[in-house]
């Protein structure tokens, strides 16, 4: 069978095109000669799709970031800077002057001379010293200043073997793991670990391999002789970094890898080995190695081959591509490109069914603006949310600065910033693309009576803070006091929003979503939800904590750490919970990973990011998380039918009198009489006793 390469698709990152901008006017200028840049490349994967027992094959991308021109050091060779877990691919790049510069100049002049440079590398034998060399490609532009529109053309020479090469009969491309022991396939990988941290990045991309009594060893190309010396031809292997992640084609590297054996050691059949790894993870089982052979006896190759390789064009034709990155050269567009490219680098090479455009579409309200809101907002900024909105009523003290990282010294000089407006002001300066608003209020609470002459002013409030819920998706609860968090959870309730309550002790913390109600107008008359709220485990009601408190009462008590973590939690709950395929009603998952073995975490999974649990209980002095799911309380202060019921017939005179007094919560959701029905039933158990005691006696 003929053997068939995965070819190269270019991926260029949009901050190459503003250095390459950068570079035209300061150092190229009219200079259109060819210049030195350099690209990488990563292994290939397959990514499984969640929930189902297929995979997909991602393309085999030669990338151009933003050090493609830093890649060069004069008089010292090649000084790489690709990412981990990448290798590199130097080329040459022809920036032409003018747009009929680019429509005309003559390709074939640009290709042949990148292919005799690489079949020169091959004769003098440095392909075997730096065989990233093997990996030449070609670059033409036109930058378009005026209008920031950037034509460009790719070409990635391969020579052409004469004879073919073909797929040896009984040798077709093989998973590792059929071929070798597991010991052996952990001794390559291990060894190809140390030979990446002793050689080059060039060089580690290319090695030889052979099975010894003790394992499975890695060498570089040029010590063929040696570290082939007593290995029968057939067992011979060559290993290389697989851009590919076909099951049946190896990717573009290897054709002229192929032509470098075959000119230098007269190789005419030869094992290959297709390194393919998952980044990070020591996971390489999707390696290949199979037989290559020449179709038929070939004479000693004496002279360049011909060869193809220019990249076709997004309508599968052989022609050039256009980057329009008018909107994007802005500073602040430009920040909104690298933002969502790093969102779907996880989507194109992990997730690709990760919703990203709902999750950047999610409109997150904040309620409190201290060491929570502050990582919190960091957090949905890191997850491409473009609208926050904070509300909190404190201003910026001198202690918040070293753990809000929002705030800085100057924003606590003269009595301090508003916190709300300062964070979202801050946040903006982060990135400027985000839409921030700080809202300076008192949230209304619970046993904290409103005097006579401040209703007007609490109604007021309610009334923004009914708006707010109104106008955003998603409710962060991260305030510091119990009862500040009641008005929001029964707004939550009242509305079906997204509920995230984060919660800190010294070194515990709480993250959980609020249960949402049933849809009345399909399903039942119950208007609470299955899953509980913050209140619901509680049989008293939230009243003033904030009164008579002592010095360590007043301020938030816990670990540095601590805060980061469960705010962290709070948004990756939220980012898991609008990937469940019921949405915020999803039922709870209760498995704890760190228990579970791996295959079965996996399948308990609900979403494309893993489990969703109800609670998460986290324990720092223990370096643990447990998830927990909690029952809707049907007499809960907050969430109840009888309570929303109230809410909705009486509105802010129900809220006036829960503020003038927290009993009345417990008298409406039925907590009074319960308690009056237990205290009745011990009485009469203790009546009881007592006749016991007299009858005994």
């Amino acid at each position: 069978m003929i053997l068939q390469f995965h070819p190269w698709a270019s991926a260029v990152e949009a901050p190459f095109w503003q250095t390459l901008t950068q570079h035209k006017m300061d150092i190229f200028k009219l200079d259109d000669s060819p210049k030195d840049i350099a690209g990488y490349y990563s292994s290939g994967q397959q990514v499984r799709v969640p929930g189902q027992d297929t995979t997909v094959a991602l393309p085999a991308r030669l990338c151009l970031g933003t050090d493609a021109f830093l890649a060069l050091n004069e008089g010292h060779g090649p000084v790489y800077k690709n990412p981990a877990f990448t290798y590199p691919a130097p080329g040459v790049l022809k920036n032409t002057n003018t747009i009929e510069d680019f429509k005309s100049f003559d390709k074939k002049v640009l290709f042949d001379a990148v292919v005799q440079q690489i079949w020169e590398d091959i004769v003098s034998g440095r392909a075997l010293t730096s065989p990233e060399l093997l990996n030449r490609f070609l670059l033409v532009t036109f930058a378009d200043l005026k209008k920031f529109k950037f034509y460009y053309w790719f070409a990635f020479p391969a020579l052409l073997a004469d004879p073919v090469w073909n797929i040896a009969e009984g040798h077709p491309l093989s998973q590792l793991d059929a071929v070798w022991t597991t010991d052996e396939v952990e001794s390559f990988r291990q060894n190809v670990d140390q030979y990446r941290q002793r050689h080059a990045p060039g060089q580690s991309g290319f090695f030889l391999v052979k099975k010894t009594p003790t394992g499975v060893e890695v060498g570089p190309l040029d010590q063929w002789a040696s570290f082939f010396s007593g290995v029968p031809e057939e067992e011979r292997t060559v290993g290389f970094a697989d851009p590919s992640s076909l099951d049946h084609n190896p990717g573009w590297p290897l054709r002229n890898l192929l032509a470098l054996l075959q000119y230098q050691f007269n190789v005419s059949r030869i094992k290959i080995l297709c390194f393919r790894e998952v980044p990070g993870k020591q996971d390489i089982s999707a390696s290949k190695i199979f037989m290559a052979e020449l179709a038929s006896a070939a004479a000693p190759l004496t002279a360049c081959p011909k060869a193809v390789g220019w990249e076709k064009n997004a309508q599968g034709k052989l022609g050039p591509r256009l980057a329009d990155l008018a909107p994007l050269m802005d500073p602040s567009r430009l920040a909104d490109t690298a933002v969502d490219l790093n969102l779907k680098l996880m989507r194109w090479r992990l997730l690709p069914e990760l919703q990203l455009e709902k999750v950047q579409s999610t409109r997150c309200l904040l309620l409190g603006a201290g060491t929570l809101g502050c990582y919190v907002a960091r957090s949905l900024l890191g997850w491409g949310v473009r609208h926050i909105t904070f509300v909190d009523s404190a201003k910026v003290s001198f202690s918040n600065p070293v753990r809000q990282p929002l705030f800085d010294f100057v924003d606590c000089l003269e009595g301090g910033k508003d916190k709300a407006t300062t964070a979202a002001a801050n946040l903006k300066r982060v990135y400027p693309g985000v839409t921030a608003e700080g809202i300076s209020m008192m949230i209304p609470m619970p046993g904290h009576p409103v005097p006579s002459h401040g209703v007007e002013k609490a109604q007021q409030d309610v009334s923004r803070l009914v708006e707010l819920f109104e106008n955003h998706d998603a409710i962060f609860l991260l305030m510091d006091s119990r009862e500040s968090r009641w008005l929001p959870t029964l707004l939550g309730a009242s509305m079906n929003k997204v509920v995230i309550n984060a919660a800190l002790g010294f070194d515990t913390y709480l993250v959980m979503r609020h249960g949402i109600g049933q849809d009345t107008a399909n399903a039942g008359t119950r208007k609470s939800a299955p899953l509980g709220c913050y209140f619901c485990n509680d049989v008293v009601a939230p009243t003033d904590s904030l009164s008579d408190r002592t010095l360590d009462q007043q301020c938030t008590v816990t670990r540095p750490g601590l805060s980061a973590m469960a705010s962290a939690m709070a948004v990756e709950l939220m980012v898991s919970l609008l990937h469940h395929p019921e949405g915020p009603r999803a039922p709870a998952d209760t498995s704890n990973p760190d228990r579970d073995s791996q295959d079965a975490w996996q399948e308990r999974t609900s979403t494309v990011l893993g489990v969703l649990p109800h609670q998460i209980r986290g324990f720092l002095g223990r370096y643990q998380n447990l998830l927990i799911s909690g029952q809707a309380y049907d007499r809960c202060t907050a969430c109840s039918d009888a309570i929303l019921d109230a809410y909705e017939k009486e509105g802010f005179g129900f809220l006036y009198k829960v503020f003038a007094d927290a009993q009345h919560l417990e008298d409406v959701s039925g907590l009074t009489r319960l308690k009056e029905e237990s205290e009745n039933l011990e009485m009469e158990w203790d009546e009881d006793e007592d006749e016991d005691d007299d009858f005994e006696m």
